[in-house]
Order: structure tokens, then C-alpha cells, then sequence
């Protein structure tokens, strides 16, 4: 579960957070977090720093300041001190922004379904989930249309649909839950990690080994909200594993296949980065800068047409691995690469033969 909260954005007023009027307005939960077992003594606004999405430190001392930041029921101030399994939640003097999941004739490129759940090969630049900035056009408005003839599916019911998400630039499957019961059942396998997944991406650099193991936490960047960063000391984020190995060497880039031991977000893009090896074309992580090769001007213009051959961060959701809730069989899936990652490889595949036939 991602746990950010889209309704403090820039565009609010301090007394959307805060509340306003003269009298006391009523109080709304808007985010909730259970602090973890092992959960170490950390003030709360850096604990919730680090979990909600477009704010900053300072609105959420303004907030604790007025009351909004309760823990186990009771308000506290920004310098309280987390404790293992506290009830932390963020209270406004408005409801909870409504969502209306409208269906959207958008095409869907189906893998798998049966009566308990469908799987889907999501294409690059489609949103999963709607959210601040992209209300419509998701993949859920298009399962909302797709399944609009079942009565049992309600595309606004948490307890059904998504089981876990990919970047709206990320390519490949994902698994969606069509009752609550295959919604329980998979959701359990990824917490507990016993599903299978892995990722193609194509990672600025030669990696040196051909396989690797990298261990980090991951939280927002303090710097830059918008970004996530790897925290080795554990003080931030939360533990995150990614395991790789190379599939073919293109001398300045790799193809490299990632297996996720945990899920957090931008997970593989940040890991990747944190040993050397930015995403090709990863525009939020500099990946769409010339990270290697030579000055020539024969190079740049190569690169710049691999950039615009495939306009996103090369990373693609490959397999997907999972029970089946009802049966209890083992399903696997398998994704190609799209076009325009397929082309991307291919053109570095050539790039780099030729280097070696004119060396």
C-alpha cells in the first residue's frame, strides 16, 4: 500500500490543512499509519516527512501545531517521539475528497482472466490509479469500463481491484483482484514477498558483476520531495532489497534483470542509481543526461535518438509470478518487451557490434 496522501498538495490553503473559521469545524481522518514492531524513537515530523508525498516538514509542524497530527487517538505536538505500533493519523476540517471512478473506453491489453481476478500487460504512459493530476485516463477508469457488465465489481470498493502498482512510465504486468477474497489472498502473497517478480532495464554503465544483491532503505529524498533516495543508514524509509543480473553488455549501457524482494516506490530506479547505474532515459534521475560514452558529436546525436526512440525510463514489469487465490495453482506470466524498449535494445545492440568490429 502506498502511503501517501494526494490531498495535501501545493495547491491547498494552510486552512485546508489546518482548518478555518471561528468555531471549532469537525474532524476529518485523512491519513492513517501504524507504526512498525521495530519501530525506533523518532520525532513525528520526521516520521511522517518521509510518508507523505508534496509536503514538507514545516506544514506538517503546522499542523501538529494545530491539532491535526494525533497518535492513538490524541493530538501531539511535532517533537513526540514515535513509538512501536502508535496509531498515527492526520485529521482535516473537511472530508475526504470524494473520488468518482468514471469507466473510460481505454484499451486494455488483457494476459489472463478467470472469475476471481485478470491480469494485464500495462503499456508506458498510462497511469495505474487516479490521483493528484491525473483524475482520468488510469488504468482503473479503463477496468471501471471493461468490467461496467458485472455487478459484483465496484471500481470504487478498496477491498477489490489493484493489488499493487507500477509507474505510469514503467511498462508490464500487474495482477487485479476482481472480489474481495482474491484481493485478501494476493495482497497477502506480495506482503509476505512469495511472489515472483521481475524486471527488464537497460542501466546507464557496464556493471561490474554480473550479479548483485543491493540493500537500502528508501524514503523520500529530503531535499527533493518529489524523488525518492536510499537512507543506508536505516534512520529513514523502509528496508528494500533488489537483486540483478546481467543479461547482455552494450559497453556504455546494460541490460540487466532486477528481482524485487520488496515493493517501495521507485524501488528499482533508485536502487539502480545508488550503485552507479541510472535508468537509461529516467528523467526524474538523471538518467536523460549522457551518463557515458565519448564527447563526440556522432555519439550525442546517437544517444539523443535512442532518447527519443524510447521516451521514458527504460524499465519494463516483465514476470509475474503468484497462487491462484481459489485454486491454489502456481501462475506465471510472461511479457515481452515492448516496442519501443525492444527497439531501444536493438539499437545498442548494433551500436556496440559495430565498436567491437572496429575496434
Amino acid at each position: 500500500m502506498d502511503e501517501f496522501l494526494e490531498d495535501i498538495d501545493d495547491e491547498q490553503t494552510d486552512d485546508d490543512l489546518l482548518g478555518s473559521g471561528e468555531e471549532e469545524p469537525p474532524l476529518f481522518e485523512h491519513f492513517r499509519v501504524v507504526a512498525d514492531k521495530g519501530q525506533s524513537l523518532l520525532r513525528i515530523d520526521k516520521f511522517l516527512t518521509d510518508r507523505l508525498v508534496n509536503t514538507t516538514r514545516n506544514r506538517i509542524q503546522l499542523a501538529a501545531e494545530a491539532g491535526a497530527i494525533q497518535v492513538n487517538g490524541r493530538p501531539v505536538k511535532s517533537n513526540y517521539r514515535v513509538k512501536p505500533l502508535d496509531v498515527i493519523t492526520l485529521m482535516m476540517a473537511r472530508p475526504p475528497r470524494d473520488l468518482e471512478i468514471i469507466p473510460e473506453n481505454i484499451p486494455l491489453t488483457l494476459v489472463y482472466e478467470d472469475r476471481d481476478l485478470l491480469v494485464v500487460n500495462k503499456p508506458a504512459g498510462l497511469v495505474v490509479h487516479p490521483g493528484h493530476g491525473n483524475y482520468t485516463g488510469t488504468l482503473v477508469n479503463a477496468l471501471a469500463y471493461y468490467l461496467k457488465d458485472d455487478p459484483s465489481y465496484d471500481p470504487s470498493d478498496p477491498r477489490l481491484g489493484l493489488v499493487h502498482r507500477i509507474d505510469k512510465d514503467t511498462s508490464g504486468l500487474l495482477v487485479i483482484a476482481k472480489n474481495p477474497e482474491a484481493k485478501a489472498h494476493l495482497s497477502l502473497q506480495f506482503f509476505h514477498k512469495t511472489t515472483k517478480r521481475r524486471y527488464l532495464a537497460l542501466v546507464w554503465g557496464n556493471v561490474r558483476d554480473d550479479e548483485g544483491r543491493i540493500e537500502g532503505n528508501i524514503g523520500r529524498d529530503l531535499r527533493d520531495r518529489m524523488q525518492m533516495a536510499v537512507f543506508p543508514g536505516g534512520e529513514h524509509g523502509k528496508p528494500a532489497v533488489t537483486h540483478y543480473s546481467v543479461v547482455e553488455r552494450f559497453g556504455y549501457v546494460t541490460l540487466v534483470e532486477c528481482r524485487l524482494e520488496t515493493g517501495r516506490t521507485h524501488q528499482i530506479r533508485v536502487h539502480m542509481k545508488h550503485i552507479g547505474h541510472t535508468l537509461f532515459n529516467d528523467a526524474r534521475y538523471g538518467g536523460n543526461d549522457i551518463l557515458k560514452g565519448t564527447t563526440f558529436s556522432k555519439y550525442k546525436q546517437f544517444v539523443q535518438n535512442c532518447f527519443a526512440l524510447c521516451p521514458r525510463q527504460a524499465l519494463h514489469a516483465r514476470t509475474l509470478g503468484f497462487v491462484h487465490p481459489r485454486t491454489g495453482e502456481e501462475l506465471f506470466f510472461t511479457s515481452e518487451l515492448p516496442e519501443d524498449m525492444a527497439a531501444l535494445v536493438e539499437k545498442w545492440r548494433v551500436y556496440s557490434k559495430s565498436l567491437r568490429e572496429n575496434a
